[in-house]
């Protein structure tokens, strides 16, 4: 067995329950989250404590809840690997790699939302990904693994043709959101792109200097953008806690609904950002955005990367997912 290997195995062997193993469900949680109004779900459950709530009116105790934050998908994924964190939130296209790498033993538990992944840009002459040359470079979260580098690999598999989907990737660079988008609109960056979602694809069409290339939902339509993964170990030892997940995930949906204004200042609180409340009440209220634990198109990403070979196996929507989000 040579190391890589080994590591794989030890991987798996945190990933997946020993059979017939029963024991008390969990007391400490640890969940992971990323930059953005993608996360708001998970932002509404830290900063309005739902799961410490809807945990004690279960029956299931006082639950501990430990919250960290990723810049990317890679990083989120090597912790889940790890048995560092419990549960982790990201891109659909890490969660399909995750899935793959493990041969199904971490899984989607649920989405988080739906919403365009879009490039902006500081270059005037880049109107489409057609002008973008050596010189310009595009920030996103991770390199070849992100929804935001998947995405781009898409455009260019339309554009250039399915053997040159990679033919961008040489101009992206790993970046967090807030990093890109003050890179991005300072004019004093070599970055002049940026993939992103909201808030930031707003607060960067606010700069007169910056202007969309593409998005997402052009490439093929509406999709879930963000979600949250887990192992089979956890769920299937704590079948209480991953309902009591799933339902506080929907009732934070239901309470940013009908509450947008208070979602936009407990987002700001949370993330410690500074725009202004009714800016980012307008970017929840867009229609483009919606908060769902439902899966939307997940299969166009998975699709994608079987048919370039990032992936062994091509999974459908109930494969990609733990079955109880779908009850």
């Amino acid at each position: 067995m040579n190391i890589a290997t080994g590591l794989v195995s030890i991987a798996l062997s945190l990933l997946v329950a020993a059979p017939g193993a029963h024991a008390a469900e969990q007391t400490k949680l640890r969940i992971s989250k990323q930059y953005g109004l993608g996360y708001l779900p998970l932002v509404v459950l830290e900063g309005r404590h739902l799961l410490e709530k809807n945990a004690k009116e279960a029956g299931l105790g006082d639950l501990t809840v430990e919250w960290i934050t990723f810049a990317g998908g890679a990083p989120a994924n090597d912790a889940l690997l790890s048995g560092s964190v419990d549960l982790i939130s990201g891109g659909v296209t890490p969660a399909v790699i995750l899935w793959d790498k493990t041969k199904g033993a971490a899984r989607i538990l649920a989405s988080l939302n739906q919403s365009p992944i879009v490039l902006n840009t500081s270059n005037p002459k880049v109107k489409t990904i057609k002008d973008l040359t050596a010189k310009d470079k595009i920030a996103l979260p991770s390199v070849k693994v992100s929804i935001q580098a998947i995405t781009l690999q898409i455009a260019a598999a339309r554009e250039f043709g399915q053997k040159e989907f990679a033919r961008l990737d040489p101009l992206t660079v790993a970046l967090p959101h807030p990093d890109a988008l003050i890179a991005l609109t300072s004019g004093k960056s070599e970055i002049t792109g940026h993939l992103t979602f909201e808030p930031y694809i707003t607060l960067e069409q606010q700069n007169p200097n910056i202007h969309q290339v593409l998005s997402s939902y052009d490439l093929f339509g509406k999709h879930t953008a963000n979600l949250v993964t887990t192992s089979e170990k956890f769920y299937n030892a704590n079948p209480k806690l991953v309902a009591l997940i799933i339902q506080s995930l929907k009732e934070a949906n239901e309470w940013i609904a009908a509450n947008k204004k208070e979602a936009a200042r407990l987002y700001l609180e949370v993330s410690k950002s500074k725009e202004p409340v009714e800016l980012i009440e307008t970017i929840i209220g867009k229609p483009d955005s919606v908060y769902s634990t439902k899966p939307l198109n997940v299969t166009a990403y998975s699709d994608f990367l079987y048919e370039i070979g990032t992936i062994k196996s091509k999974p459908t929507e109930r494969d990609l997912f733990f079955p109880k989000v779908f009850e």
